[in-house]
């Protein structure tokens, strides 16, 4: 009964994006952008698309669903190939063209490498540009676990409702990526984020995730 928490909350992050960057036109990189459904829709805005996952298995599930066959995809981002372009590669070593992209986006990736990793998107930003990370974190405190209480509830009804809509259409259930349980707490992300990404918001959101968004001041 597939319900992504993800695809959840794409609706807020294009308006997190349009309100930083205008929505339309520009560069956009997706880090583990997974079976590349948040990657096409920032493709759809208007956005020339970089897309990273390690995984080979959801980055060939990637380029079946865009039409884009087994081409590498290892452009510059500048809009001459396929779009997205996607490319198996990791995070932490791939080289990242400075002051490039207008609109960085991870969901649930981040968690996957260490949070330090997020100053290498950060100098990856183009003047201007944002930083949009919705993450997962693990509970910690009575907060979150009321947050979980309604949240349990919710998705279980929002689990049906997909599994429904599924069956009555005979859409198949996509390629999961890795899976990593988060261990850096909200707090921690809080503090490194602090420090890396002065400015930045971070948010706790229903479903077992947090929104972080960093704009570049510059």
């Amino acid at each position: 009964m597939p319900f992504d928490h993800n695809d959840h909350y794409h609706r807020l992050l294009l308006r997190t994006i349009g309100r930083g960057s205008g929505g339309t036109g520009g560069r956009a990189l997706d880090v583990g952008c997974g079976t590349g459904r948040f990657a096409r829709r920032l493709a759809a805005a208007g956005y020339t698309v970089d897309a990273i996952d390690p995984s080979a298995e959801v980055i060939a599930e990637a380029r079946a669903a865009s039409g884009t066959g087994d081409g590498n995809g290892n452009g510059d981002g500048d809009g001459d190939g396929p779009n997205p372009r996607y490319r198996q590669a990791d995070i932490t070593t791939i080289e990242l063209p400075a002051g490039h992209y207008d609109v960085i986006t991870a969901l649930a990736s981040i968690h996957h490498v260490p949070f330090a990793t997020v100053a290498r998107l950060r100098d990856a930003l183009a003047p201007g540009g944002t930083l949009v990370i919705l993450g997962c974190a693990p509970e910690s405190g009575p907060v979150d676990l009321l947050r979980t209480a309604v949240a349990v509830p919710a998705n279980a009804v929002a689990r049906l409702a997909v599994w429904t809509r599924d069956r009555a259409t005979g859409r198949q259930v996509p390629a999961k990526p890795p899976v990593a349980e988060p261990t850096l707490p909200l707090p921690a992300i809080r503090r490194q984020a602090a420090t890396l990404l002065p400015g930045a918001t971070v948010r706790r959101k229903l479903f077992w995730r947090y929104l972080l968004v960093y704009r570049d001041p510059r």
